[in-house]
């Protein structure tokens, strides 16, 4: 599957952001999205994911409560909606895919990436 990363910008500190990730070649049903994060120097570290058949999430700790992952059937994509962003939610965002019924949370178990998209929160 192929997918298309967009919606980062240059935000500041407590703003809202929606990133979204559209797949195309192959429908997501039987796939899992996750959404990883890359800040400049850093490793590349898993930010939220979801197993679209049972619609299950999982996220990383220092998102939970701000961030919201979601997917839509007729648009064939993926969604993390952040909301009240800050400094440290700074990177590159990149979403990937796997064919697999559970959500992952390390990029090694991922097959399919998208190509990125820069989010920056000022303070």
């Amino acid at each position: 599957v192929q997918l298309q990363a967009s919606g980062g910008g240059l935000v500041q500190a407590g703003d809202s952001l929606r990133l979204s990730c559209a797949a195309s070649g192959d429908t997501l049903s039987d796939y899992s999205v996750a959404w990883f994060a890359q800040a400049p120097g850093k490793e590349r570290k898993f930010v939220a994911g979801i197993a679209w058949g049972m619609g299950s999430t999982d996220y990383a700790d220092s998102k939970k409560g701000r961030f919201i992952i979601s997917r839509d059937s007729a648009k064939n994509a993926v969604f993390l909606h952040m909301n009240d962003v800050k400094p440290e939610d700074t990177g590159v965002y990149f979403c990937a895919a796997k064919r697999l019924g559970v959500v992952l949370s390390f990029t090694r178990n991922y097959d399919d990436w998208g190509q990125g998209t820069q989010v920056t929160v000022s303070s």
